[in-house]
């Protein structure tokens, strides 16, 4: 059984940044794809990004490529997701999500993932 915990969330301006972060324990997390997922309001879950268990290609959803950058450390159990030019229709709960690599990795599908955080509120200002 995975644990997952995000942390970093809070309120920021348009264009400004946060990290967040997700630690991960009760399993072997380089045995884990790690993806990024969020919440707003009213709306479905939405796919933010996508990471390898070895770090290597991550995946964006076109709404965040070029601003946000996921990256992790095995050695700490974490995965990272940087924020950047904010924007307010990034305002949601962002959830990390834990899928175990055996074959393909379904980066997008959140039915594949097998375990999940608890999530973190990001609030954008304008």
């Amino acid at each position: 059984q995975v644990q997952l915990v995000e942390s970093g969330g809070g309120l920021v301006q348009a264009g400004g940044s946060l990290r967040l972060s997700c630690a991960a324990s009760g399993g072997t997390f380089s045995s884990y794809h790690m993806g990024w997922f969020r919440q707003a309001p009213g709306k479905e879950r939405q796919f933010v990004g996508g990471i390898f268990r070895s770090g290597r290609t991550p995946y964006y959803a076109d709404s965040v490529k070029g601003r946000f950058t996921i990256s992790r450390d095995n050695a700490k159990n974490t995965v990272y997701l940087q924020m950047n030019s904010l924007k307010p229709e990034d305002t949601a709960v962002y959830y990390c999500a834990a899928q175990y690599a055996s074959g393909t990795y379904y980066y997008a599908q959140a039915t594949k993932y097998d375990y999940w955080g608890q999530g973190t509120q990001v609030t954008v200002s304008s």
